[in-house]
């Protein structure tokens, strides 16, 4: 308020009080592939481009992985992608090269950190069909380790692809990877090629990002992307044992090993809930994502108060704040609960003083029930209500 002499009335807009939190974006995918024959002016190299629906990438050209990859995604859903095309290599390590890029020049796979300041979006699901299930030499996929700091970064996701060879190279391929933030998918699918006339083998991953999107637009970020039925594929490219009971069966050792797979069970399913990461306390990959997502819009609902005189009114704004949006996640199921609270201890004069504050808050996303168990006893005194019964 200015101190300056007046005669007369001022009237003074005080905005203090807690401000609403917008929850960020979660389905956006983010895709990098190749398309030789698209349209340059319109997907120029290593660059972001922000696709609304399918009719936007219709001057992708057929050839290069990035038709097929999009017609996956937008299969399962209608939700924003954000596209990199690069230069297809002379050969396919030449193009793994490509897809890898350069983090200096914003080439390749780190052309999703620019994706914010140039498009205004932010990949969560980021997918590189075609180019995440080969291991060069025996070593680990070179476009999977890229993408896996990345992703943390980014507060993202990545959904890879395994050999689509063996369960035992898919576990390999899973434990490579190594991170709760990769969910890795095996076998490839088989899906109708226009092009050929016939039924082709097809990375999953592309598939599995636009179910998550699916299920986070139609119900909740913080649902698991499991047991949900896959659009527009025929088969898959090798066949999947199943039994919800077993232990030993198929589908279940690949989860064990923390391999998401598709199974056949009124129609083709997504099943798995683990991203391969060693860390239990964010296992689930909605856990994960769900923490992610929180924290996110927590930290991008902030910047009124960076720079703001302390005071108790912007402490206790801050808190109220914090604590409207997790009473609104509870009331949807996003978190089991959450509260923010202040510690003495922490934010002290010293630390004041030098401009700094620390928030503490609590939440608990839920689990997925991924193990049901339904008890079944004998009682023989039905027997004696029987009896009883016909006796009456």
């Amino acid at each position: 308020m200015s101190e300056q002499f007046l005669h007369g009335v001022q009237v003074v807009e005080i905005l203090d009080g807690s401000r609403p939190i917008q929850t960020v974006r979660s389905s956006v995918i983010g895709i990098i592939g190749t398309a030789p024959d698209a349209d340059v002016a319109q997907f120029p190299l290593n660059t972001p481009i922000a696709l609304t629906g399918p009719r936007a990438a219709a001057d992708i050209g057929a050839t290069g992985t990035l038709k097929d990859g999009l017609d996956a995604i937008y299969d399962q859903a209608g939700t924003l992608v954000v596209l990199i095309r690069v230069d297809e290599g002379a050969d396919e390590a030449a193009t793994l090269v490509n897809i890898v890029g350069d983090a200096a020049t914003f080439t390749g796979v780190h052309g999703f950190m620019a994706a914010q300041s140039q498009v205004k979006l932010s990949p969560r699901l980021i997918v590189a069909p075609g180019f995440t299930h080969q291991r060069p030499g025996g070593q680990a996929n070179p476009v999977v380790a890229e993408l896996k700091g990345m992703a943390q970064k980014l507060r993202a996701v990545v959904f890879a692809d395994a050999p689509s060879t063996t369960d035992a190279d898919a576990i390999t391929a899973a434990g490579e990877a190594g991170s709760d933030r990769i969910y890795v998918v095996d076998p490839f699918c088989m899906a109708f090629s226009t092009e050929a006339a016939e039924n082709i083998a097809q990375p999953s991953s592309a598939r599995f990002a636009g179910v998550q999107a699916r299920v986070d637009n139609d119900l909740g970020f913080w649902y698991s992307l499991s047991n949900k039925v896959i659009n527009g594929i025929t088969g898959i490219a090798r066949p999947i044992g199943f039994n919800m009971s077993d232990p030993s069966t198929q589908s279940n050792v690949l989860n064990e090993g923390k391999v998401g797979t598709i199974i056949f069970k009124d129609g083709f399913r997504t099943w798995g809930n683990r991203g391969t990461g060693a860390e239990p306390l964010t296992a689930f990959l909605c856990v994960r994502r769900t923490m992610d997502i929180i924290e996110d819009s927590i930290e991008d609902a902030f910047l009124w108060a960076v720079d703001k005189p302390f005071s108790a009114q912007l402490l206790l704004d801050i808190e109220d704040t914090i604590n409207a949006y997790l009473r609104r996640l509870t009331a949807l199921g996003a978190t089991l609960g959450g509260e923010v609270w202040i510690d003495k201890d922490l934010n002290t004069a010293a630390t004041l003083k030098a401009g700094k504050l620390f928030i503490d808050a609590d939440i608990e996303p839920p689990a997925p029930a991924e193990h049901i168990t339904i008890r079944i006893h004998r009682n023989d005194g039905y027997y004696t209500e029987l009896v009883n019964s016909i006796a009456a």
